[in-house]
């Protein structure tokens, strides 16, 4: 199994030390010749979306990459990740990959001081949270499947080959989420 982490802005380090710590192979997605070659799955760090939408056509990544994803590639996207996946997001007017069908709100917890730590439920399982001016998913539609609701909003979802969390489970000791996506990837490998 080989896991390629988009490695253009945001917390990317922290998912590969995860996956590595897992025992599972990954590599940097910096350049289109990286997205080129064969992997298993792919991973959306937190960071920022319109800076990492922008860098993902200008590096002409963008395509491939929905392409990928749309040929039922796994992909986990966390925080900004979640926004680059969403088909809407209801406080800006920026599209960017739209494979997942949800609407989220952006910034949705307000600035950096709004950020917070908490533990809640994620597939059933109490796990750490921790979220980053993050967004927060308002809509879900067909075929989405509710992970975790935290204070009445909803913030980790998967459709199909697509999981995504407005919390940042890369930067717990908790590898929980991590180990839900590589079952995910196994999944679609048999």
């Amino acid at each position: 199994m080989k896991i390629g982490v988009l490695c253009l802005q945001g917390a990317f380090i922290e998912h590969i030390n995860i996956f590595n710590k897992l025992g599972i192979e990954t590599f940097e997605i910096r350049q289109k010749k990286h997205i080129q070659q064969h992997f298993d799955a792919i991973v959306l760090p937190g960071g920022e979306s319109t800076t990492m939408g922008k860098l993902l056509k200008d590096l002409d990544i963008f395509d491939i990459l929905v392409d990928k994803i749309n040929n039922n590639m796994p992909v986990f996207g966390t925080c900004a990740g979640l926004l680059l996946l969403s088909k809407e997001i209801d406080n800006d007017h920026r599209r960017h990959l739209a494979t997942l069908n949800v609407v989220a709100k952006r910034n949705a917890y307000g600035r950096q001081l709004g950020s917070f730590n908490t533990i809640e439920k994620f597939d059933g399982k109490d796990i750490p949270m921790t979220f980053i001016r993050a967004p927060y998913i308002d809509k879900v539609g067909e075929g989405v499947e509710i992970l975790s609701v935290v204070d009445n909003k909803i913030v980790a979802v998967r459709q199909n080959n697509q999981l995504a969390t407005a919390f940042h489970p890369e930067l717990t000791d908790c590898y929980d989420v991590h180990k839900y996506f590589i079952n995910m990837i196994k999944e679609n490998n048999k």
